[in-house]
């Protein structure tokens, strides 16, 4: 498999590295707006093709798949540039910016016959596959309730670097920059951990999110600080169980953690995946009774990187596909409407 790289910010070399390591799959092209950037990212990864456009590249045409790791607002269009060219596509979370432009994409990639997956990084974890696997078998009965947590704490420590001065991260903090905040950035991670892991469907949302005063005048240089650090969700899922959905970007202690527990009728089960590591632990039959949990083994499993490749050489798209990250969104685009309204939004 032949693979171009749209976008050579800081993921993008996850990208190139994850890709380059996967036996058959040669990155043949990088493309970005800033010369640089491109530059340096092509020399550091050993890429012999250099486009300043995706017009360029798509006109060269040399490769099979597009890795689109561009900034969120960006998806939408080149994703749509790629899939009219035939281009098979990987792209970054989330989607799109909105739903509507999300299943677009969904609806373009499916007629066009190509494999479309999202990124989705914590379906790598171990402990979330086969804790899924638990709840799905039935060990912790039907599910009654759900909490979730994305933890992070870049907003009040420099172990990421200093946000205040890197554009890559004050992006991340501005509306018009093309951010929907800790909602677009890790809401999606965290409402598909919940979702996936507890095996359910989101039916109704009641969220609350949190701008916080982080600069003089609410803003740095060109960027407006207005996008959402924090957000907390209220859920109903379709089986009639209840959850708490939540996410900040100012939980000192905590660098990236995923926390779900999935609580069932004859027993529960909590996933944990921690800056890396991956935790698993449930209580189950007569530990019921004590209220004592125990740590369950479980094996690696395939990366989202060796997913796609396998979809693209079987031609069939695997998870996370386009229309799971587009039901996702919706899901965000629901929570964003009933912060407005201060109301229940169901999802239709």
């Amino acid at each position: 498999m032949r693979l171009l790289i749209l976008g050579t910010g800081g993921m993008a070399n996850q990208h190139a590295a994850r890709f380059k390591a996967i036996e058959g799959v040669s990155v043949v092209g990088g493309v970005d707006v800033v010369p640089e950037r491109l530059a340096a990212f092509c020399t550091e990864h050993g890429i012999a093709n250099h486009f300043l456009s995706l017009e360029d590249a798509l006109a060269w045409g040399e490769f099979d798949a597009v890795a689109n790791v561009t900034p969120d607002n960006i998806h939408h269009p080149t994703t749509l540039q790629a899939i009219a060219a035939g281009k098979h596509v990987f792209c970054e979370k989330p989607l799109a910016t909105d739903a509507v432009k999300a299943m677009e994409m969904t609806e373009a990639i499916e007629r066009a016959g190509k494999v479309g997956m999202v990124n989705f990084t914590y379906r790598n974890s171990p402990a979330l596959q086969k804790g899924r696997q638990m709840v799905l078998a039935g060990e912790i009965g039907a599910v009654r309730h759900v909490e979730a947590s994305h933890l992070q704490s870049w907003l009040v420590g420099r172990h990421w670097g200093d946000w205040k001065s890197e554009s890559k991260w004050l992006w991340r903090l501005s509306k018009k920059h093309g951010s929907n905040g800790a909602l677009g950035d890790i809401g999606i991670h965290i409402v598909d951990f919940a979702s996936y892991g507890s095996g359910l469907d989101v039916a109704h949302v009641f969220a609350r999110l949190k701008t916080f005063d982080k600069a003089p005048g609410h803003k740095i240089g060109e960027y407006d600080l207005d996008a959402n650090d924090s957000f907390t969700m209220n859920v109903d899922f379709t089986n009639g169980a209840i959850g708490t959905i939540q996410a900040t970007r100012t939980a000192a202690g905590q660098m990236d953690q995923l926390r779900l527990r999935v609580y069932g009728e004859t027993g529960s089960v909590e996933m944990i995946y921690d800056t890396g590591k991956s935790t698993l632990r449930a209580c189950l039959g007569e530990d019921v009774h004590t209220a004592s949990w125990r740590d369950v083994p479980f094996d690696p499993v395939e990366t989202n990187y060796q997913r796609f490749v396998q979809a693209v050489r079987a031609g069939k798209t695997q998870e996370p596909s386009f229309r799971r990250a587009a039901n996702i969104q919706k899901v965000l685009d629901k929570a964003l409407a009933s912060d407005l309204s201060h109301k229940d939004e169901a999802l239709t």
